[in-house]
């Protein structure tokens, strides 16, 4: 059973509602404390429940009793009196004293799911530490952290017109597109998280 979770920040509406439509999310299940602000922009909650509807064909629900975090915790977090991993350590056992692996029933996620918050990446984001709650108590339960990073290299790439990338090892070439380069200077590739040759000496190949 995969369940999905999504940030809606560095997100543009548009970009937000084509995610979930690629992946097919039938709901969204908002674990926002608070889903009204100003700031939240397009996920507000009475506009979020609309272009749900409208442009997704999803339902929208909200679970803040059971799936998010207290005022108080949240606070101690945003003004740095918490590490996360603090934050994270008081949030697991506040779910655990909720019994949410009882209160929720597998049924619910049957229909394709979407946990929502608002950090754009579950790194350190609470939608992370429910899913991973559930999959301790609950039989096959598989994360999926919108965008995939398959998406994101996809992006990262068009955004560059690249239509091929190979990175080597030390003297070997590094060609992206038309362009070929020598390899050069070690730098990281943040997406793919690996360690790479930088382009150094660059010419064009003619192609």
């Amino acid at each position: 059973m995969e369940i999905c979770t999504i940030g809606f920040t560095k997100h543009t509406a548009a970009g937000f509602f084509d995610l979930l439509r690629a992946e097919n999310v039938e709901q969204l299940i908002d674990v926002r404390l608070n889903n009204t602000g100003q700031l939240a922009g397009f996920a507000k909650r009475d506009d979020l429940r609309y272009f749900l509807a409208n442009l997704c064909g999803a339902d929208y629900l909200h679970e803040p009793a059971l799936l998010a975090p207290t005022g108080d915790l949240l606070r101690g977090y945003r003004h740095k009196e918490l590490t996360w991993a603090e934050y994270a350590r008081r949030f697991d056992e506040l779910l655990a004293a909720r019994r949410i692996e009882s209160e929720l029933s597998p049924e619910l996620f049957r229909r394709r799911t979407a946990l929502l918050c608002s950090e754009h990446t579950a790194e350190r984001c609470h939608r992370r530490l429910v899913v991973e709650h559930l999959g301790r108590h609950w039989d096959d339960v598989i994360a999926v952290h919108l965008p995939r990073i398959e998406t994101l290299i996809t992006r990262w790439r068009s955004s560059r017109s690249l239509d091929r990338c190979s990175v080597g090892r030390s003297g070997a070439r590094h060609s992206c597109g038309p362009t070929s380069y020598t390899a050069g200077t070690r730098t990281t590739c943040r997406l793919r998280s690996r360690t790479f040759l930088r382009p150094a000496n660059r010419r064009r190949t003619g192609i």
